[in-house]
């Protein structure tokens, strides 16, 4: 049969074929991804980040910034900024600095601690803490700080630090954070370790930053807790989800997240860099890393895999995210504990290769799916998908040696010296900063603690008609009460 348009000329015929071909290929390659070539990552992790932002609608007249449209949860606006923040700090582009900026000072709430009125019914100290470690990034990463009269990143991250201590909870399980702030949101009655996760990688990086024992003393107090609750595997280092107060957290729901085994991970490389190459902090950074490989598994080809939902499709928006905080957290481990770096360098290469070569959907034929090891676009789309293969890619570039790529107070540089040192052992050695080493970003280690502290109530509305019509019934029900009971007493009756 001749092929439509074709009579039987055989160069139209060939013509014909190419023609089919090329259109077929032209954007399963969109994305191409060189990881020996660093500007090769810089544009992959550029489109990566275009398409991402293309779902913010913050930065829109009349629209609230440090929001994301539904169906994204608050907290993980957090997180995406915080992708941002890694995204200007590897590949030394401002595009979105200033919508960054924006974002992080527009949700502090009320005591600068990201408590925002607006988020009561849901608010988790998972959530605050999201948001939380995004601004501590950028105190560590020098990212352009904020004017005079507003809150400073390493402010912000102390006041979510000090606001979620006085909710350690020692009446239940021996301790730890419950999930959810407020009593009247679902969830308050479970403690889960990504909650209690974010309160122990913000604490470790505080004292790493600052050089104060007091969070260093108060991240080993919340890892010991995860220990002795079983949410930590004391044999395994596999961290579980979380469990329920009632019976005292002896029964732990065993789902295995990467974000959770990231966020501790990510400390404990903090608190082995802080302590100045402790040998407990190493064997708790490596028996982390051993457990990390169960999110890598063989027949996926090493890549990653969101184990708990990835394969049944079953994740949810949420869910969808993971990948990317597991990746941020393992590109910072392998600068801050550098004996790991030679581990996860493979780790995030064969997951940034996959991650790229699907990366292949949408109209502009570089949206980014889920399923990385298929090696094809899986027809999903969101923040999440974006989010995870633009930190899994970026994140190859923390092992490529870097000239100082700094301006003005947002400069980069190493972290330290000794076993606190961020160089060596295979990663590039720019790493985050501490006060000591350039850090610029001011602090208040009392922000946070102020005793009128917002308590979750929200705050009043303006008066309506129905509201001015109540008060009138109101007073009209008072006077007659007051006028009846002077006459029963005049007259006795």
């Amino acid at each position: 049969m001749p092929l439509p348009g074709s009579k039987s000329s055989p160069i139209s015929r060939w013509s014909y074929l190419i023609t089919i071909f090329l259109a077929a290929t032209s954007q399963v390659t969109a994305i191409e991804l060189d990881l020996g070539d660093e500007n090769s990552i810089k544009q992959a992790a550029s489109q990566m980040a275009f398409d991402m932002m293309t779902t913010y609608t913050g930065n829109r007249t009349g629209d609230v910034p440090g929001n994301l449209p539904a169906p994204y949860f608050w907290w993980e606006c957090g997180g995406m900024f915080g992708a941002m923040i890694d995204y200007w700090f590897y590949t030394n582009d401002s595009t979105y600095n200033d919508v960054t900026s924006q974002a992080l000072l527009h949700q502090v709430g009320p005591q600068n601690n990201y408590m925002p009125p607006n988020q009561t019914s849901t608010l988790g100290n998972d959530d605050q803490g999201f948001w939380g470690m995004t601004v501590m990034a950028a105190a560590e990463y020098n990212f352009p700080n904020p004017p005079s009269d507003q809150p400073q990143w390493l402010a912000l991250a102390q006041g979510v630090f000090n606001s979620q201590v006085p909710r350690w909870d020692n009446a239940t399980c021996g301790g730890g954070l419950r999930w959810q702030v407020f009593p009247f949101n679902t969830g308050f009655d479970y403690k889960n370790a990504i909650s209690n996760g974010a309160n122990f990688n913000l604490a470790a990086r505080l004292a790493r930053f600052t050089n104060n024992a007091s969070y260093a003393d108060w991240a080993e107090d919340v890892f010991t807790w995860m220990l002795d609750t079983k949410l930590i595997d004391g044999s395994t280092y596999n961290i579980f989800d979380g469990a329920h107060i009632e019976d005292s957290c002896s029964t732990v729901t065993k789902l295995q997240w990467t974000y959770n085994l990231g966020i501790f991970l990510h400390g404990a490389a903090n608190m082995y860099n802080y302590t100045n190459g402790s040998t407990v902090w190493q064997q708790r950074v490596e028996g982390l890393m051993n457990a990390s490989s169960f999110f890598f598994p063989q027949d996926h080809g090493n890549v990653m895999v969101e184990r708990a939902c990835e394969d049944a499709g079953t994740c949810n928006t949420d869910e969808l995210s993971f990948k990317a905080y597991f990746s941020r957290w393992l590109a910072a481990t392998a600068v801050l504990a550098p004996f790991t770096a030679d581990a996860i360098k493979p780790m995030l290469a064969t997951s940034a290769t996959a991650a790229a070569k699907q990366c292949s959907g949408g109209n502009s034929g570089t949206i980014c799916g889920t399923k990385w090891s298929t090696g094809t676009w899986d027809g999903s789309t969101g923040v999440g998908q974006q989010m995870s293969a633009l930190e899994v890619t970026q994140a190859n570039l923390a092992f490529i040696p870097q000239n100082d790529t700094s301006s003005g107070s947002s400069s980069g540089g190493g972290g330290g010296g000794g076993a606190g040192s961020a160089t060596g052992g295979g990663s590039s050695g720019k790493g985050p900063l501490t006060q000591t080493t350039g850090g610029t970003s001011q602090g208040d280690s009392s922000a946070g603690t102020n005793t009128q502290t917002w308590n979750g109530n929200a705050p009043p509305g303006p008066i309506t008609t129905a509201d001015q019509a109540g008060a009138s019934i109101l007073t009209i029900i008072l006077i007659s009460l007051i006028c009846g009971g002077s006459f029963w007493i005049n007259y006795g009756v």
